[in-house]
């Protein structure tokens, strides 16, 4: 099984502040489910941004589908994205859109015909069982809605890696582990590699993970 994430001697950093991970190496393999966890403010949520290139590698090799992270074009990023679907804690919804539209968002940048995003979006509704509230806007859902409809957006493009940045910490433990069995279906039946910052594991997920937890600008696995 091949690498789909590779860090080698990799430094982060914010501007040119002092790096927040300091010479990190790790792996993760294609179709694994991997949990990033540490403290507040250890920097999990800083790793995941460099991991779809939302933040630019300070020093060292970072590679992502193919793609080396030090220094890549814009042409190339967005080449990553295609690849890449991004679920954060705070949603990310435009607000003004119908769920339906938020959902067809990434095949709509990606250039699809409006029948196909229309297509599309209603199949992911019907799988985050969200179908009967296509036409609602999300501030008219709970919160475990919303980030379902953000899930649906995620996987709107078939991405090969999936990011998921706290992704159950605003919610009830319902929305939790409904949030939690649809992580795992993702990995299970599309194939997806799925990288999750969290500061809390669920209690039972059912399927084989691997964690690494980050502490004082430094990654290691937990055995």
């Amino acid at each position: 099984m091949t690498d789909i994430i590779q860090a080698n001697d990799l430094y982060l950093a914010y501007n040119n502040d002092e790096p927040i991970l300091k010479n990190i190496n790790f792996g993760i393999k294609s179709k694994e489910f991997v949990f990033i966890t540490g403290k507040s403010g250890s920097g999990k949520s800083t790793l995941l941004k460099s991991l779809y290139s939302e933040l630019g590698v300070a020093q060292g090799s970072l590679k992502v589908a193919g793609f080396e992270l030090n220094g890549i074009s814009k042409q190339k990023r967005n080449l990553l994205r295609k690849h890449t679907g991004v679920i954060f804690q705070d949603y990310k919804l435009i607000n003004e859109w119908s769920v339906e539209k938020n959902v067809m968002l990434p095949l709509m940048i990606a250039g699809y015909s409006k029948k196909i995003c229309k297509a599309q979006a209603n199949k992911l509704l019907h799988h985050v069982k969200l179908s009967h509230k296509a036409h609602r806007y999300p501030l008219e859902l709970s919160g475990g809605e919303q980030q379902r409809v953000a899930m649906a957006r995620a996987l709107a493009h078939n991405p090969i890696l999936i990011i998921a940045d706290e992704p159950t910490g605003n919610l009830d433990e319902y929305s939790s582990s409904v949030i939690w069995e649809l992580l795992k279906n993702v990995r299970s039946h599309v194939g997806s590699t799925v990288v999750v910052a969290t500061h809390k594991l669920p209690l039972s997920l059912g399927v084989n993970y691997r964690q690494y937890y980050i502490n004082e600008g430094q990654i290691d696995e937990v055995h």
